[in-house]
């Protein structure tokens, strides 16, 4: 679907939002939104987030989270309210609260001015494009590198906006949530397919590295209830019998020169991606690896993130260079009678398992490297390994090409969603006279219409 632009325009003023239609004021936010600011003065209401998802109701009997001693000193927020994270330009968001309930005393609370004016649908588009786009950001303060990059409440309310007539910013709305809502499906359509396809290349792993190629080998019971049954002429031990583990350490910060302008590449959890690991961030100098515990471990060392949230424990990866390792990271030093690959793929099939026995605290779970070395390894013999790693290697290339071909779509998109919404609120296209579809049983063929032209772009 194409939509021409509208006949006459004239000139905003305002870099980011260019030329906008003729009839269209340009106003500033504090003109828009009226800041609220009501301190709940009570117990029980519910508590609120802001999460880049949009706004919902947290769980505070979990315990997981920050959680605030009183709630009756957080802000109250009622129902059709903006809610603003602009305390982190980086990772927060905006949207319109669904519910009446409290949210932090830092976060922005705000709502529609001239109600009879101004489509809070609309206003919602322009504020959360705003986030994707970065166009806060060169109003923000703070330090952008710590994630404390944050919009002051005068700088938000000086921030110009398109401003089209009522009728037509519910046109626009209608129209984008229409449009985007077919691409968020076929989106949700291609992640499907994603994890489908890991499913399975877990799957095609996790049998390999457990019962061997040979369908017709004889086998024996593990004595490890999950693992069951392993080809008879395999070795079952504990990880600490056949390999050696080491850790690292990280260099102090307070003189970057002596310890981090080296070239040795040093490696964090946020490296390991579960594959082999090619590239990294950070290298530290030779002064930082003899005055601290920040040691270096050899190529094909396999390593495993040890604690942190977010599903980071058991993280992975193949080295394929020498680099030195942080606190966070277990790494497997290259034993002669072990393909590092198979190695690394078993370490793959067992990411679900390391948590079995773990030690845990709310803020940072932990496996440990005693902890490790105690789990259970299988080891066929060395041939048998390479044999297996070979056979995985070229069944994983074709997950990953499927996986990667589903996510190029997926990035087309998300881009195609976002020039969408970007186009539309600052008047790039006329959508005027857009209709919605008389028979919505049309939507599915929508979708697939939009989908074959993202996997055609791909």
């Amino acid at each position: 679907m194409s939509f021409k632009g509208y006949l006459q325009y004239k000139n905003s003023g305002v870099d980011w939002i260019g030329n906008v239609p003729e009839h269209w004021d340009i106003s500033r936010l504090k003109i828009i939104f009226i800041i609220q600011k009501r301190i709940a003065g009570k117990l029980g209401l519910e508590v609120l987030s802001i999460t880049n998802k949009g706004i919902k109701v947290k769980d505070i009997e979990s315990g997981d989270g920050q959680l605030s001693n009183d709630y009756s000193k957080y802000q109250l927020v009622l129902k059709g309210d903006f809610a603003m994270n602009h305390m982190d330009l980086l990772t927060g968001y905006v949207d319109i609260s669904a519910f009446d309930g409290v949210t932090s005393p830092d976060y922005r609370v705000f709502s529609v001015r001239q109600p009879g004016r101004d489509d809070p649908r609309y206003l919602l588009r322009l504020l959360q494009n705003a986030y994707h786009q970065k166009l806060f950001f060169p109003f923000g303060q703070g330090s952008a590198h710590l994630g404390r990059w944050r919009l002051p409440a005068e700088e938000f309310k000086d921030i110009f906006f398109p401003r089209p007539p009522f009728s037509e910013q519910q046109i626009i709305a209608r129209f984008l949530d229409h449009e985007t809502a077919k691409i968020d499906a076929l989106i949700r359509e291609q992640e499907r397919l994603i994890a489908l396809l890991q499913e399975k290349r877990q799957a095609v792993i996790s049998h390999a590295v457990t019962k061997g190629l040979d369908p017709n080998v004889p086998m024996k019971d593990s004595g490890v209830e999950w693992l069951g049954e392993v080809p008879a002429h395999w070795v079952v031990g504990k990880f600490k019998w056949y390999l050696e583990t080491t850790s690292g350490g990280t260099p102090p910060s307070n003189n970057q020169s002596k310890y981090y302008d080296g070239n040795i590449p040093w490696l964090r959890t946020l490296d390991l991606n579960n594959g082999e690991v090619v590239d990294y961030e950070v290298a530290v100098t030779e002064k930082a690896i003899s005055d601290t515990s920040c040691r270096t471990v050899p190529k094909d060392s396999v390593l495993i993130a040890m604690y942190g949230g977010d599903g980071t424990i058991g993280k992975n990866g193949l080295l394929q260079f020498d680099a030195a390792i942080n606190q966070a990271i277990c790494a497997f030093l290259p034993n002669p009678n072990i393909c590092p690959k198979f190695l690394h793929f078993f370490i793959q099939f067992y990411r679900p398992y390391w948590m079995i026995g773990a030690e845990s605290s709310r803020k940072d779970p932990n496996i440990g490297q005693d902890r490790i070395g105690d789990h259970t390894f299988v080891i066929p013999p060395i041939r048998d390994q390479r044999d297996i790693a070979t056979q995985l290697s070229e069944h994983s290339s074709k997950f990953d090409d499927l996986i990667a071909e589903s996510n190029a779509v997926v990035n087309i998109l998300a881009e195609r969603r976002s020039a969408l919404i970007s186009a539309a609120v600052t008047g790039k296209i006329d959508v005027r006279n857009w209709q919605p579809p008389a028979d919505e049983s049309a939507f599915p063929e929508e979708v697939r219409q939009a989908g074959l032209e993202a996997e055609a772009e791909a």
